[in-house]
């Protein structure tokens, strides 16, 4: 199947009609180019906060409000994109506010080519989500069961700690998307190691899609550093950097690869290396403690 991941800059817009024109495109774009599975990234969908106008953007609480109103548009348009162009993609990321909860939570939705197949909360908030602008944890991981694989979701910091990864590995992933939106270079970086190492250690795909670029009407996504890029286990059947695709730092634009499930389940097989297999001999060395010498 191949594969789209998104470095995807945040707009002000005057109305949801042109927010809807620049997704319907960035998708044609994408499906143009023959892809099947489509990510954007996280808190790509606080550009919709400009509806509110520039005061409201500017303001962290009511621009989540903002955003999170204009959910069921953004579902609605998604779904019909996936089912127009019969493809997969994980929408942006944004607030979404739950029955009888204050504070909102960081979901992004899975679209298939049926409908909404589902969804999935970040699950480890950032300081500056946890401190500053109270966002709160989702409930667990959810599995993605679908025609072109098993698929997870890890998002932004989420990738970074690898037993959230390994229980969707041990559930039955093959792919995790790891959309994310990070500030600086350093923010980058940690999430880019991350991925790589859950491609490394699980010996499966993982796609990366950052927002890019400058935002100068929400100061909660003021800045956003990042290049997209498709990752795989640096081993037999697999690029030796680990690095299928990846797009210029701070640009615009798709990331597009190729990729094989039955390179998966080979490598995972028959590597020069077993890291999946041999996951769980960690914990047998692990209750043996540690000598001090």
């Amino acid at each position: 199947m191949k594969i789209a991941a998104a470095a995807y800059p945040l707009d002000f817009f005057a109305s949801f009609d042109a927010y809807a024109a620049k997704v319907t495109e960035w998708v044609a774009r994408a499906a143009a180019e023959g892809a099947q599975l489509l990510v954007f990234p996280e808190y790509g969908a606080m550009e919709l906060g400009s509806l509110g106008g520039r005061d409201v953007a500017a303001d962290l609480e009511a621009c989540l409000h903002e955003v999170a109103r204009w959910k069921p548009q953004v579902d609605a348009l998604h779904a019909d994109l996936a089912a127009q162009h019969r493809l997969h993609i994980l929408g942006a990321s944004g607030p979404v506010f739950l029955p009888g909860q204050p504070r909102p939570v960081n979901r992004a939705t899975f679209y298939g080519p049926s409908g909404i197949l589902g969804h999935q909360d970040k699950q480890i908030m950032t300081r500056f989500e946890r401190e500053t602008w109270f966002v709160d944890p989702g409930q667990g991981l959810t599995l993605f069961d679908t025609p072109l694989g098993h698929i997870g979701v890890v998002i932004c910091y989420d990738s970074e700690f690898p037993l959230l990864s390994r229980a969707l590995v041990e559930a039955g992933a093959e792919i995790l998307l790891a959309p994310s939106c990070t500030d600086t270079f350093r923010g980058f970086t940690r999430v880019k190691v991350g991925a790589m190492a859950r491609a490394l250690e699980n010996q499966c795909i993982v796609v990366h899609s950052p927002t890019v670029g400058l935002c100068d009407f929400c100061p909660a996504v003021d800045e956003n550093v990042g290049a997209a890029a498709i990752y795989g286990p640096p081993d037999t059947g697999f690029p030796d950097d680990g690095i299928f695709a990846q797009t210029p730092l701070n640009q615009p634009g798709w990331a597009f690869a190729d990729v094989s499930l039955e390179a998966v389940a080979e490598v995972r097989r028959n590597g020069g290396v077993l890291n999946n297999l041999h996951w769980h001999e960690q914990g047998a060395r692990v209750e043996r403690g540690v000598i001090r010498a």
